[in-house]
């Protein structure tokens, strides 16, 4: 698409939406950049966009619409909006920074999305692809906006990229060159309703794909297994429970590849990382790096040295016997029962926040007896304390704010226990984000 000279308009804020305004001015065109919460500090914003870029905050101005070349979603801007409901029935092409990274960068995309475990994945991936190649770029979800480094991308580049569901929603011709799907549970149901609406959004991820591109799947995964019988692209799978004909597996502790011939990766005792989970992530690193053509060598190098993500069952310090755990990023009820099964000592939980529709029955089960007190703290706190009673979990405590969550999990906690953050709900209303909550957390544990 020509966009030199013509209006184009950033639908959002915050660090997607300002690298997308960089990257279309780049390439000639007149932005206007909308918000609308007024609240925020256009000064501020002028400093971090190009200069001539127009900002608009507050009400939509409907006027404009006419003259909008092109529309850019940032991630956390509904696609269903009344108004951009407005921009589609006119004909206004409307496209995600995603997209826009895509058409405007060069080199091959390793794009990853699923419910759990993108992070861990995408950064295992990226050290992979780091000691395969020379130009390397871990973008995405995982914190640098794709639009923000398109610029810097060459022919014989590799991005690796971490996608969410919100994303996916506004591609068009997106095309991974090995795309992954590492599992599919409820999550953000307040923002696709449904959850057809979400499962729909993942698989978008391989709808350009053709038998020229691979798709990695996650066989154990129900909805994925299905899924793989209709995509275009070639299907690998991983599984954590069989041996399978062609995929990576486990078997007993060996993770094996199996594609050509049959070769151990490694065992699951070389790794650093630790959790069922865990292992499902480096397979599905280990796949998409095979046939995308690493040698096994470095995978294998790479896979054992690999400590982990920040925030993600992160052990922080052992304080007056008590093992703490930053697992913040455990932001719905399925990822944070990974939390609870990854501990191995008598546990005291800090749960709750912000509220995303979700339904918290299979993370109280999980509990299994590990868990010897759950310090609630946040929007769903009586929800989640309601359902727990339900189930027969009575060892609750509410608390009104994190740092006495904190000090109630110190009081409770006795050598040999473990306290662990693991909140099975996003962190908005108390803190920015899920980083700046674990980096709280992580904070306390040093003062103690």
């Amino acid at each position: 698409m020509d966009i030199q000279g013509k209006n184009v308009l950033v639908f959002g804020s915050g660090i997607s939406g300002e690298a997308a305004a960089g990257l279309l001015a780049e390439h000639g065109a007149r932005v206007i950049l909308y918000d609308g919460n007024e609240k925020l500090n256009k000064d501020e914003i002028s400093k971090r966009v190009p200069e001539g870029t127009q900002i608009i905050l507050g009400g939509f101005p409907e006027d404009i619409l006419d003259s909008l070349a092109l529309v850019v979603m940032s991630p956390g801007v509904p696609t269903d909006l009344p108004v951009v409901e407005q921009m589609k029935a006119k004909g206004i092409p409307v496209w995600g920074e995603i997209e826009l990274a895509y058409t405007y960068g060069k080199g091959d995309v390793l794009a990853i999305t699923g419910t759990n475990g993108k992070t861990t994945t995408t950064t295992l991936l990226g050290e992979i692809m780091k000691a395969a190649s020379d130009s390397v770029f871990v973008v995405g979800n995982i914190g640098t906006p794709y639009t923000r480094i398109a610029s810097e991308t060459r022919e014989d580049s590799v991005i690796v990229a971490e996608i969410s569901s919100f994303q996916l929603e506004t591609v068009h011709s997106f095309c991974p060159k090995v795309s992954a799907i590492l599992n599919i549970t409820p999550d953000h149901l307040n923002r696709h309703h449904t959850m057809e609406a979400y499962i729909e959004a993942k698989e978008r991820i391989t709808e350009n794909q053709t038998s020229a591109e691979h798709c990695v799947l996650n066989y154990e995964d129900d909805v994925l297994r299905q899924f793989g019988e209709t995509v275009k692209a070639q299907v690998l799978y991983f599984s954590s429970r069989r041996k399978l004909n062609r995929g990576v597996y486990l078997d007993g502790d060996r993770i094996i590849c199996k594609l050509d011939g049959e070769v151990e990766i490694c065992r699951t005792g070389d790794l650093q990382i630790l959790g069922m989970h865990n292992y499902e992530n480096v397979m599905a690193a280990v796949a998409m790096a095979y046939v995308y053509g690493v040698p096994v060598d470095v995978i294998r190098r790479v896979v054992t040295s690999f400590k982990g993500v920040e925030h993600r069952i992160e052990f922080v310090a052992e304080k007056n016997g008590v093992a703490y755990y930053n697992d913040s990023k455990g932001t719905n009820p399925d990822a944070a029962i990974r939390g609870i099964r990854a501990m191995n000592r008598p546990t005291v939980l800090i749960g709750g926040g912000y509220d995303k529709d979700s339904s918290y029955e299979e993370w109280i089960e999980a509990f299994d007896g590990k868990v010897k007190k759950l310090v609630l703290i946040g929007a769903t706190r009586e929800k989640i304390a309601e359902t727990a009673r339900k189930l027969g979990f009575t060892d609750i405590v509410m608390a009104d704010s994190f740092e006495e969550a904190f000090e109630k999990c110190t009081e409770y906690a006795e050598p040999g226990d473990a306290v662990l953050l693991s909140p099975a709900c996003a962190s908005w209303g108390m803190f920015k984000n899920y980083e700046e909550r674990g980096d709280k957390f992580k904070e306390l544990v040093e003062q103690l």
